[in-house]
């Protein structure tokens, strides 16, 4: 398509076209200061440059023709929401923008200045008329997770057609059967919505589908564990974010190829950091696109990251729904098993996510755990304590950061960072 083109597109959608193009241009700035500049990046990352170059272009062109062919677009925040049953629908899923500050005063007269960068983000977004996702979606389906998201959802409906699903917050009996009859409420709603129903051919297909991606992303993080590091951090932060955005079966191949690289190199015994580069490991909350700060300030400090424990990394991908099912009752009990599988900080007590810490930092032969909070949240900051405290035990370094989305603070994280390393190397 023309540049022509995708305005008349963006157009359509309502979005504000000056802001929208000044947004632009700092995206593609920004990303080539972070991205383009890296050194040894293997051909496969081309395909992820063109995704995220396209990211509002090509992309919403086929969320438009998705809609024209009778399909929904489904929006979401959080891995909390089931793929498996929008795909079984026919459905498109996407994740939405809400990784930088835009329209931030105008998200602030509907929450609370002290809310975390991430829900202003999002908010902003729609406010400010700025995300093509957004403005594409049928349906935006929000989650439980936090008590800053549950309220910014109620000011949110107002702007937008809005569905919350409730995730429990322990991993008891009753909370499973709560957890069970929110997929089968979720289920019913995507039914009404695209008149289409759930089968368990459509099901068994669309958990095979999400199931390989999953795969696919596991082997890539296996990969990480080599020394030197085969692939930057940032790198597999770009690919884990536009696993959110990109067609699933698409995604899935080009990440296949590019773990064929990698053990390519691997084999060669090359790498794109030093083998005595400090090996870090990033674990709390997700980073949305253009979140690249913090991976930026770690990697241009000379370490590399070999892992991410948060819902942009392992949280996501680690576990698999069992694809043995065959009835309908069958496969949505091992959705439910899968997704009650996730070490969110929601859940009180969380013990099972220290483990999950513990091992992936022993399995990536990490030398330090860097825990990324964004300010004002609450559950991983808390979380945090708890991570350090066991990490310590395991005699594995650990630091805490908190930051948001500003610039402002990249010096200070800069001299804490470099001062982390010194104390691993």
């Amino acid at each position: 398509m023309t540049q022509e083109a995708y305005r008349e597109m963006w157009e359509n959608l309502n979005l504000d076209i000056a802001a929208h193009d000044g947004l632009l241009g700092v995206l593609g700035k920004f990303y080539g200061d972070i991205y383009m500049s890296q050194q040894g990046r293997l051909k496969g990352m081309e395909y992820l440059d063109f995704v995220l170059s396209e990211v509002h272009g090509l992309r919403i062109k086929e969320l438009q023709d998705a809609k024209a062919q009778g399909r929904k677009i489904i929006g979401t925040f959080c891995v909390f929401v089931p793929e498996e049953l929008a795909l079984a629908v026919d459905a498109v899923q996407v994740g939405l923008c809400a990784g930088a500050d835009a329209g931030k005063e105008a998200a602030e007269t509907l929450v609370p200045r002290n809310t975390c960068a991430l829900i202003k983000s999002f908010i902003g977004f729609k406010l400010a008329r700025l995300c093509p996702y957004t403005e594409s979606c049928d349906l935006i389906v929000g989650e439980t997770t936090c008590d800053g998201k549950k309220k910014a959802y109620e000011a949110f409906a107002e702007h937008a057609p809005m569905y919350v699903m409730e995730v429990p917050q322990t991993k008891t009996e009753s909370a499973r059967a709560l957890w069970k009859a929110e997929v089968l409420r979720y289920m019913a709603r995507l039914e009404e919505l695209t008149g289409r129903k759930v089968t368990t051919e459509k099901l068994a297909e669309a958990i095979k589908t999400v199931n390989a991606r999953r795969r696919a992303l596991q082997r890539l993080n296996r990969l990480r564990a080599a020394v030197p590091a085969p692939i930057s951090g940032r790198d597999v932060l770009l690919i884990n974010q536009v696993s959110f955005y990109d067609d699933p079966i698409r995604f899935t191949a080009s990440i296949n190829t590019l773990c064929d690289q990698l053990e390519e190199r691997i084999t060669a015994g090359e790498g794109v950091a030093p083998k005595d580069a400090p090996r870090v490991m990033l674990s709390g909350c997700p980073m949305a696109v253009p979140n690249w700060k913090l991976p930026y300030v770690i990697e241009s400090s000379g370490a590399v990251i070999v892992g991410e424990e948060s819902c942009i990394g392992t949280r996501n991908t680690r576990d698999l729904t069992d694809e043995s099912a065959q009835t309908l009752e069958e496969m949505i009990d091992a959705l439910c098993e899968r997704y009650m599988k996730i070490d969110c900080a929601c859940f009180t007590p969380n013990a099972e996510r220290l483990d999950n810490v513990e091992t992936m930092a022993k399995d990536l032969k990490v030398d330090g755990v860097i825990q990324y909070a964004l300010m004002f949240c609450q559950p991983y900051a808390h979380e945090g304590i708890k991570v350090e405290k066991r990490l310590t035990a395991g005699g594995v370094p650990s630091m805490s950061l908190e930051t948001d989305y500003s610039m402002e603070d990249i010096e200070q994280l800069k001299t804490r960072v470099e001062a982390f390393l010194e104390t691993v190397k």
